[in-house]
């Protein structure tokens, strides 16, 4: 069963079970509506039975119960009901319920929990196992709209491109960086003590450069709850609103530039980037344990040097360079898209801010010595992203050693290396390579994660319904309800990554890396290899993403038991 079929059926569910209250009685824009009169025999509803019989008009409502659950149904000809006000929030009026039984009604706390538990049991009963289960790794997702069959140069970078590296590296890096942090910058040693934590940090963050914390911030600058951490620790979300004056959201001035380095906030958009967050966190946790003042400001800038030195003096390029097989993973699919590229006369370049060498040691391991061949142009050294916007640098070419030559570049060669700057043209095509796509859709495709996230949304959506009972024992349901929403939002979080979640998502609103992902990609794919899954002339389609006044037309709200649509239920085939 998939999940638009899931959707339906929730949704028709709902109708007919769910609708379980007694009527209200509504106060009709339209003169003089007949009624209906339904009565019924004794049926189980909460916590024991009763025995209701009521009058309703035409329009279907959406707390009266559906007419396939009642024995019998009567049209008492021309009676009318006298037109009464109905209460909403801001709307002037007293909602009033109506009963035509001697039965008292029942109470609001016993009728919200029973509205709670037939909605329960229909998210357990109308999701099957492994309904979520379609998603595959090594499909290639759009953001808009390409066809390959107009592709006919293809540009690639090299590092998590061309060349994917294993976790290893990260350690690496941090293990070097740190070392620098005390013998060059004379931090204490104190801080070898703390070991790279390899799940502890995610891509996408952002951190407060002068408070000293690393946070996950949502596509609308919003800080998400419970994503805030000091060193190693989590900052209590009251303690968040005060340091941002009593909000989670953080000023656009604050983080902006092509990758949100703005003045006071950064965002790690790399996944280089993995090892100077870890150890922010912990260079910063050792302060704060062992109560040494210090400026976090100047504790950013160390770190940030002492990682960039990692790279600029080489040791990154040495490690993979001494051993190709220990990290660099997946090197014969990267051979096989590059053959089956140029096999179909496309036309190849490579554009990356690795130096030759160490680029000629990595594509050998992979290709072969004749890997120039296939490509049109090699631009090394290219300072991106500057060199996608400063016109002033001129190529220069390099020889077959990559030592750089003189002469005047007029026009760029096959089998030639450059390096230096290009202006940035209009019309590219882009596509990104997110290798923790793999991770994050097997934890989608789990029939836990599943079933939390609809039960968190059916949730969200009763609390939307019932959210006009506003007497005391309702408003402590309601509590409840939300300490539940809350442990269910956290529970999914967690799937992911204990300390900041899903890299795409917040708790609804996609996360600040999402909206960069759609924004400069067009395409995005776990590795380059997914690119063997589709043939050159294969159409790639966005889904329709739905807006929130679209949102009851589509599956993923129609299992939400939100219907805030009259007829829903007829409009449940519109797609």
């Amino acid at each position: 069963m998939s999940l638009k079929t899931v959707g339906a059926a929730l949704t028709r569910t709902l109708w007919t079970r769910g609708n379980t209250t007694p009527p209200i009685v509504r106060s009709p824009k339209v003169n003089r509506l007949s009624t209906t009169c339904r009565a019924s025999g004794e049926r189980k509803q909460g916590l024991g039975k009763t025995k209701e019989q009521s009058c309703n008009t035409d329009r279907p409502s959406e707390d009266v119960p559906s007419s396939s659950e009642l024995p019998h149904r009567c049209t008492t000809g021309d009676k009318k009901r006298p037109k009464e006000p109905v209460g909403a929030p801001g709307v002037t009026g007293v909602r009033r319920r109506s009963y035509t039984s001697s039965t008292a009604p029942m109470d609001k706390r016993s009728y919200l929990w029973a509205r709670y538990n037939d909605l329960k049991r229909m998210v357990h009963d109308v999701i099957p196992p492994g309904a979520c289960n379609l998603l595959n790794s090594s499909t290639i997702y759009a953001n808009n709209e390409v066809n390959l069959a107009e592709v006919d140069i293809y540009g690639f970078d090299y590092d998590y491109t061309l060349a994917l590296y294993s976790n290893a590296l990260n350690t690496m890096i941090y293990n070097t960086a740190r070392g620098f942090l005390i013998e060059h910058f004379k931090y204490p040693e104190g801080i070898c003590k703390y070991d790279y934590i390899p799940n502890f940090a995610a891509r996408g963050l952002h951190y407060d450069i002068q408070k000293g914390l690393l946070m996950k911030i949502d596509a609308f600058h919003y800080i998400q709850p419970g994503t805030v951490y000091r060193g190693l620790n989590p900052v209590p979300d009251e303690e968040v609103l005060q340091l941002y004056g009593g909000t989670y959201h953080v000023p656009l001035q604050q983080d902006s530039g092509f990758y949100g380095k703005g003045p006071k906030v950064k965002q790690f958009m790399d996944i280089f980037s993995i090892p100077e967050m870890t150890l922010l966190a912990a260079a910063n946790d050792f302060f704060i344990t062992n109560d040494i003042e210090y400026d976090p400001v100047h504790l950013f800038k160390d770190v940030s040097e002492a990682i960039g030195m990692v790279h600029l003096k080489g040791y990154m390029y040495k490690w993979v360079m001494e051993d190709l097989d220990k990290f660099i993973l997946r090197g014969e699919e990267t051979d096989a898209v590059l053959h089956r590229l140029v096999s179909q006369g496309k036309k190849l370049f490579l554009i990356t801010n690795s130096p030759f060498s160490f680029v000629d040691k990595g594509m050998t391991h992979m290709v072969g010595k004749n890997w120039r061949d296939f490509f049109d142009v090699v631009i090394v050294q290219a300072d991106k992203p500057h060199f996608f916007t400063d016109c002033i640098k001129p190529f220069r070419r390099l020889d077959g050693n990559g030592d750089l030559r003189w002469e005047r570049i007029q026009s760029l060669e096959k089998g030639q290396i450059y390096k230096q700057d290009l202006m940035l043209r209009h019309g590219w095509r882009t596509a990104a390579i997110v290798p923790e796509l793999e991770q994050e859709t097997k934890v989608v495709c789990t029939d836990r994660y599943a079933l939390n996230l609809t039960w968190l949304q059916a949730l969200t959506g009763l609390m939307e319904r019932l959210q006009t009972h506003r007497d005391p024992e309702s408003k402590q349901v309601f509590q409840e309800w939300q300490s539940e929403r809350e442990e269910l939002r956290v529970m999914t979080k967690n799937l992911f990554n204990p300390q900041f979640g899903s890299i795409f998502r917040t708790c609804h609103n996609p996360t600040y890396f999402s909206r960069r992902l759609c924004r400069f990609s067009d395409l995005y794919m776990t590795s380059l290899s997914c690119l063997l899954n589709y043939d050159l002339s294969y159409t790639f389609y966005p889904r329709r993403t739905p807006l929130q006044h679209e949102a009851p037309l589509w599956m993923d709200q129609l299992c939400t038991g939100c219907m805030k649509t009259p007829y829903l239920e007829e409009m449940s085939h519109i797609r």
